[in-house]
């Protein structure tokens, strides 16, 4: 038997003028390199955390590797369970409209663009573990389950 592992990451909510940040994954899942498989959807920039980590460390590094972005500051909004038959991780949504920069496609082989999309006109298909981030901000929820 496999010896399975409940992995812990993040995703961060970044918003602008009532805008939030999405990035589209490649295609292939090689690429997009996600456990959960996320290929071919919208996600908030986030990631995996790292030993020794803090949320809010994590958040920030994982930000400037994705996107060029300067956190000034951040919140966790919510904790969310998710899983499907291929990986189980604990998210962590957190948030910030308190930021520097521009957003860059800086791994282009994982995420081919980053766009600003109206909250209440958001693209499809969403990450599920961003969309319930974003339900979560939206209901004014920390965790539901």
């Amino acid at each position: 038997m496999e010896d399975k592992r409940v992995g812990v990451g993040f995703r961060v909510m970044i918003l602008k003028d009532g805008k939030v940040l999405l990035g589209k994954r490649h295609d292939d899942p090689e690429k997009a390199d996600s456990e959960l498989h996320g290929e071919g959807t919208w996600t908030m920039p986030g990631g995996k955390l790292e030993y020794g980590e803090s949320f809010e460390e994590g958040a920030i590094r994982e930000l400037m590797e994705e996107t060029g972005i300067k956190l000034k500051s951040l919140k966790v909004i919510c904790v969310n369970n998710d899983m499907n038959e291929h990986a189980h991780f604990v998210t962590i949504g957190l948030f910030s409209d308190d930021f520097k920069g521009e957003p860059k496609v800086m791994e282009p082989d994982e995420i081919t663009e980053w766009r600003w999309f109206d909250l209440n006109n958001l693209p499809s298909p969403i990450y599920f573990p961003s969309k319930k981030v974003l339900d979560n901000y939206k209901e004014g929820v920390f965790y539901k389950h």
